[in-house]
Order: C-alpha cells, then sequence, then structure tokens
C-alpha cells in the first residue's frame, strides 16, 4: 500500500464522513521487526504491508479505535509527529478506507434490519467485515443486501438441502424450494436437512418445516414440481411475484438440467450457481449472463483440457462412467451444498468479491490439488456466442438492494 501524503481530495472528505473511524477489529496491525505496519490479518488477500519509517502510521492506526472522530484523529496524530501535515493524515485514512481496512464504529443498523439481527447474525457479519475490502460504512450493508435478496432452491437434496440451511442460517430474504421427490431411508446418509419421521413424506413439506424452524424471520416458500424441460424452469424463475435474485441449482436430473438452466439463465439474465459431487471430487460452479464465460464455454473448454485420449466411437462416459445412483456421502454432499452456498453469498451481498465464469472444488483423494477451472468464454458458443447473443434481447437486472 502506498500512502501519498498530499492531494487527499475527495478521499479525504470520504474517509471524514465516518463518525467515528476505525481498523476493523479482524484487521487489527501489528508491527514487524523493522518497523513497517502489516495490517488487515495474515490471509492472503486480505493482508497489506505499509512502511512507516518516521512512525506516524502506527500512531494513526492505534488512534483509528471507533473513540474518535476524523478530525480528533488528524489533530491527535499531528500533535504527535509535528512534521506530518494533516492533509497527510486524512489522506491516509482515506486510503486505508478504500482498501476496506476501516468502518465506522458509530454507523447505526440500517434500515431493513431488525434489532435482533444484531444478536442473530452478529457473527456472520464478523466474518463478511473480515472479507469485505470495499470501502462501506457499516459491516451491516452486506447482511441487509442478503435480507433483501430473492433465491429459487432447485432440488433439495444433499447439495440443494444443505445449501438451502445456510442460505436460511445466513438470513437471506425469500427462499422458494423445489423438488419433485419424497424422502427414502437411502437419503438420509447424506440429505441431513431430513430426518426418520420423514420418510415418506414429500421433500418440499418437510423441507420447509425444517427451514422455518431454523430462522423464523426468512420468507420460505416451496413447492412439490418436477421440471421437465427448459419452459418449466424458466415458468419458476419468472413466475412469482417479483424476479429471482439467483437459482441455486441442486438437481442432478433429467442429465439436461444444467443445459436447460444455462440457456434459460442467460435469457433471463439471472446469475446462477450449481454444484454436485462425482466420488470424491466436490465442486461448485458459479455463473453471470454477459460477465465471463457460460456454463457451455466451461464445460467444453474443460474438455478439451482434460484430452481423454478416447477411440474413434467412445463416449465421455467410458473413461469417467456414470451409475443409476451417484456415490455420495454427508461428507461429499455437504460439502458441495457448502461451496454452493459460499458462491450464492458472494454473488448476493458481493463478499468476497467473486469474479463469474469458473469452478472450484476439492478432490478428497488429493487435498494438496484444490480444484480451479477457469476457461475463457468461446465466441463460437452455441449458448452465449456472439450471433446468440445478439438475437437475444437485453433484460436488464437489479440488484438484491435495488
Amino acid at each position: 500500500m502506498a500512502l501519498i501524503p498530499d492531494g487527499y481530495g475527495e478521499a479525504g472528505t470520504r474517509a471524514e464522513g465516518l463518525r467515528r473511524p476505525r481498523i476493523k477489529p479482524e484487521h487489527r496491525p501489528y508491527r514487524t521487526v523493522d518497523g513497517n505496519v502489516r495490517i488487515g490479518s495474515v490471509i492472503y488477500g486480505i493482508g497489506a504491508e505499509i512502511q512507516d519509517p518516521d512512525g506516524w502510521i502506527w500512531t494513526l492506526t492505534q488512534m483509528m479505535d471507533g473513540s474518535r472522530s476524523a478530525a480528533q484523529i488528524a489533530e491527535g496524530v499531528t500533535l504527535r509527529h509535528p512534521a506530518v501535515p494533516r492533509e497527510a493524515v486524512r489522506a491516509a485514512m482515506a486510503e486505508l478506507r478504500e482498501a476496506g481496512y476501516v468502518d465506522d464504529a458509530a454507523a447505526p443498523l440500517p434500515d431493513g434490519l431488525m434489532p435482533r439481527d444484531r444478536v442473530r447474525y452478529a457473527r456472520g457479519v464478523a466474518l463478511l467485515r473480515w472479507m469485505d475490502l470495499g470501502p462501506r460504512a457499516s459491516p451491516w450493508n452486506a447482511q441487509l443486501r442478503l435480507r433483501r435478496a430473492r433465491v429459487l432452491v432447485l432440488g433439495i437434496g444433499g447439495t440443494g438441502g444443505a445449501a438451502a440451511q445456510i442460505l436460511v442460517a445466513s438470513g437471506v430474504g425469500q427462499l422458494h424450494a423445489v423438488d419433485p421427490d419424497v424422502v427414502e431411508l437411502s437419503n438420509l446418509n447424506r440429505q441431513l436437512l431430513y430426518r426418520e419421521a420423514d420418510i415418506g413424506r414429500p421433500k418440499t413439506e418437510a423441507a420447509l418445516a425444517a427451514l422455518r424452524g431454523l430462522n423464523s424471520d426468512v420468507a420460505v416458500t416451496g413447492e412439490r414440481r418436477e421440471v421437465r424441460g427448459p419452459a418449466d424452469l424458466a415458468d419458476l424463475l419468472t413466475g412469482g411475484p417479483a424476479p429471482y435474485d439467483l437459482l441455486v441449482l441442486g438437481a442432478d436430473r433429467p442429465p439436461e438440467i444444467r443445459r436447460w438452466a444455462n440457456r434459460v439463465c442467460l435469457g433471463l439474465g439471472t446469475p446462477w450457481v450449481e454444484g454436485g459431487y462425482r466420488g470424491p471430487l466436490v465442486t461448485a460452479g458459479v455463473h453471470v449472463p454477459g460477465d465471463g464465460p457460460c456454463w457451455e464455454c466451461q464445460r467444453a473448454g474443460e474438455a478439451e483440457r482434460r484430452d481423454l485420449r478416447l477411440r474413434p466411437g467412445q463416449d465421455e462416459d467410458d473413461a469417467s462412467p456414470r451409475m443409476p445412483w451417484n456415490p455420495a456421502s454427508a461428507v461429499t454432499a455437504g460439502l458441495s451444498g457448502t461451496l454452493v452456498a459460499h458462491a450464492a453469498l458472494a454473488l448476493l451481498t458481493g463478499v468476497p468479491p467473486m469474479r463469474p465464469g469458473f469452478r472450484y472444488g476439492v478432490n478428497l483423494m488429493a487435498l494438496q490439488d484444490p480444484v480451479l477451472q477457469r476457461h475463457p468464454r468461446r465466441a463460437d458458443c452455441p449458448a452465449c456466442g456472439a450471433a446468440t447473443q445478439a438475437a437475444r434481447p437485453a433484460r436488464p437486472r437489479t440488484a438484491p438492494n435495488g
């Protein structure tokens, strides 16, 4: 981080707009053996190191403890370091805020959240604050965006059920769950949303009871319904009182369902996440229409990368056979649902920033080799290629916070 001592201008004004600027508790700085200031935690992607030969940056960060106004902080630093211009202190405060290390200790709870939310979501908001490197006055803004979001979860088995639990526990505003099946004994080794007493009940009925019992402040609805084609999916996404902000795809049948989701979401401009497991390989994909490659671009790119060396006439299933049922456990199902939920929360809140158009995950047989697949957008993609997009009318979307 380079702190510039003059020309603070608008940035300095923004910093002084905070009532009581403070270094985020999770970003508490410390001094290194050579006198530099490390801030933001020791986690890769968050921390930074600031050269501080005169020691005033350290004084600044210690005074930004949430007990003083910006003017009082600037005055205090210049009193202890008379050679440092007050404008330089203000510029440093502004840069620290722009880098995401500062919030307002006196920020009120935003309109739209209730006092009980401060208790329920305190730990989650602290994590959002830790990961958020945007210049926000209140750490509760991300929680407010989540409260205003509407999510459709299609398939509430292992992956979808775990994702739904996490989204509801995290405080998503509205969640609509769709599944055609009933709970079976064979589900219970991995679908932790259900209990033995639920065997024989429609999954949506059992899921709604469990999810509503988890968080009564979330509007949880659902329906028992099978998606037989793109038209069914489009009807689900557009048939509610307002557009959904996100599709969470936990269903794995029919086999074409991801292709249907890709085409429908491209047409509607709806972001979507999906995930699952294939043996010990657990992954999730993150897709936002018009922002990076679509699911079909990714699939084509990964097929080329893998180079299965199939003989003429051989199918991909010859190299990686598919069975009538997918071997799975509570570990693989829970992991896939967690990865999906993390991506969903990131897209809905903006924390952490996530560039879509990729697949990530874990191979339980090789923990030292995490999965990250990102392929470029393909101009000849039959779903999002230039010719296809030119023929598709633009559909504007609004963010969850309007």
